[in-house]
């Protein structure tokens, strides 16, 4: 029998692994249901509990009943067990593989302890409407995290209520928008600012909040105009929505000197800090000056993502804006934890409730178990790894880090192959599809794509130096490949399911569709 653990390294470095994912071309659950199956037979209901109950239905108004069954697979358990298994064997994930490519989303590995913490019947059998005196334990523990923010970020509030690190951004352009209708000023005040390198959730919430957005670009240098900034802001600036680290990995040095400029025009400064892997209990949102600041649990506080959810914005602020806090916040009065519905200034609620209780769950334990020491050190390792692997990155043929040409970066880094595409033709995304044939993950950017032909990789603190060494020598394997053999690269997949997408006619807003049913529909496929 072969040896594979004699010969996964030669000279000390790793070689690339054997690869070969299951694929199982499996369809949708509704295509593989078959009229007449059953999972499991629902016992008639006994005459006696018939004759006590009477007619369970008779109350629902017709209004609110439903005309036909719900259109839902039929299917036995065993062919539901296989279904699930064969599309957990297609994955690719921070469980599964080296998992360094998911940029601006701090993939981590996540204690699994935590998770038994989120399972306990103590947990999943809460409801949010029971009455306070019957969860103060989770609310102690939301009370005593915002303690924890608090202190991270030296801002003075805290509410865990935004359900993402969008929603806490749209917080936050609300809560500028109350402070200004406050003052008189919310009509004259009408523009926010932003930076190309922030994340476009900044841009996108400042709009749905109603706001003109006016974006800045980078100087010669990489970091976002001074001058620039300058020049935008007037009576009619209403706040500042900025991520810093940018998604380059830049941090910018003059950060202070923005949140200054925008308080002399009489606008607000938020901090988005829904990645501040980097950071932590190095800088805070106070000292730089910033009023607003949010943190996502699912990035920097180790809750796994769970496919964009669920997961908890947390969103802080100065004492001065607590007013506009969405309620209810959680207090303590010295005996008991209660929610706070009493703030006649808030902005209302950003979604139902107060927070994802296992969410919230999951971050306290992680940074309990870390302790202020232990948070520091996630920061130090995390911006380690990825200079480290930015140091590997780009000695690769045809890679390069566009802006702060020299300079580290601090937890990621927004890469350019645009040098390999001029040389073989081969894009970036290509790169990436080639790439999983490897068994890693790899991601080119979100919108817009400013740095051409792009791929933003960020290590986190979760990777070793041999896990590193082997994410690297795929990359550089696979930029060899697109030297070298073009084609095989343009037709990757050969080992993995990931697949190319088909831009045309895919990418066009008639035929998008969120739900089967609603596909259906949209290809006349509906009976």
């Amino acid at each position: 029998m072969k040896n594979i653990t004699a010969e996964r390294f030669t000279n000390g470095k790793p070689n690339l692994r054997r690869f070969h994912q299951a694929r199982w071309d499996e369809p949708i659950i509704f295509e593989l249901g078959q009229p007449g199956q059953r999972g499991i037979l629902v016992p008639e209901v006994e005459e006696g509990i018939k004759s006590q109950v009477g007619d369970a239905l008779a109350g629902i108004p017709d209004g609110l009943r439903r005309t036909d069954p719900p259109k839902l697979p039929e299917m036995a358990q065993p062919a539901v067990l296989r279904h699930y298994d064969h599309l957990s064997q297609e994955n690719l994930g921070a469980d599964f593989n080296i998992d360094v490519g998911q940029g601006t989303c701090t993939m981590k590995y996540s204690p699994k302890v935590n998770d038994q913490l989120a399972r306990m019947p103590e947990m999943t059998e809460l409801h949010p409407l029971q009455d306070e005196s019957t969860v103060q334990g989770i609310l102690e523990i939301m009370y005593r995290f915002e303690q924890i923010l608090k202190e991270i970020s030296g801002l003075e509030r805290f509410t865990l209520q935004p359900g993402a690190g969008s929603a806490a951004i749209y917080t936050n352009a609300s809560i500028i928008r109350a402070y200004h209708e406050g003052r008189g000023e919310a009509k004259q005040r009408d523009e926010m600012i932003t930076t190309i390198f922030s994340h476009p959730s900044g841009a996108a919430c400042a709009k749905v909040a109603g706001y003109k957005v006016i974006t800045l670009y980078p100087d010669p240098e990489g970091y976002p105009d001074l001058e620039a900034l300058k020049a935008a802001v007037s009576e009619r600036t209403a706040g500042l929505l900025i991520t810093n680290p940018e998604d380059t990995g830049i941090f910018n040095p003059r950060i202070a000197e923005f949140t200054r400029i925008i308080h002399a025009a009489g606008g607000l400064c938020s901090y988005d800090q829904a990645n501040a892997n980097g950071i932590l209990g190095i800088t805070r949102a106070r000292e730089a000056g910033f009023d607003l600041c949010h943190f996502n649990l699912h990035k920097t506080f180790s809750t796994p993502h769970g496919c964009g959810g669920p997961a908890v914005g947390a969103t802080g602020v100065t004492q001065d804006l607590a007013r506009f806090l969405p309620v209810p916040t959680v207090d303590f009065d010295g005996q008991k934890y209660f929610l706070n519905y009493d703030l006649p200034d808030s902005i209302g609620k950003i979604r139902p409730f107060y927070g994802v209780a296992p969410v919230v769950l999951k971050a306290y334990a992680w940074v309990m178990a870390l302790g202020a020491a232990g948070l520091r050190e996630v920061a130090e390792v995390a911006v380690l790894n990825n200079n480290y692997l930015m140091k590997k990155v780009l000695a690769i043929r045809g890679a390069s880090a566009p802006y702060a040409a020299g300079k580290r970066r601090v937890e990621q880094v927004r890469y350019s192959w645009q040098k390999l595409y001029e040389e073989t033709g081969i894009h970036s995304e290509e790169l990436g599809i080639r790439a999983a044939d490897f068994g890693v993950h790899y991601w080119t950017s979100h919108h817009p794509y400013v740095v051409p032909e792009p791929c933003t990789l960020e290590p986190t603190e979760s990777y070793s130096m041999e896990e590193l060494d082997e994410y690297a020598a795929i990359l550089e394997h696979v930029a060899g490949e697109a030297y070298s053999d073009p084609d095989l690269v343009r037709s990757a997949p050969h080992n993995c399911t990931v697949h190319t997408i088909d831009h045309h006619p895919f990418d066009d807003p008639q035929q998008w569709a969120i739900t089967w049913r609603a596909y259906l529909r949209k290809t006349g496929q509906e009976h």
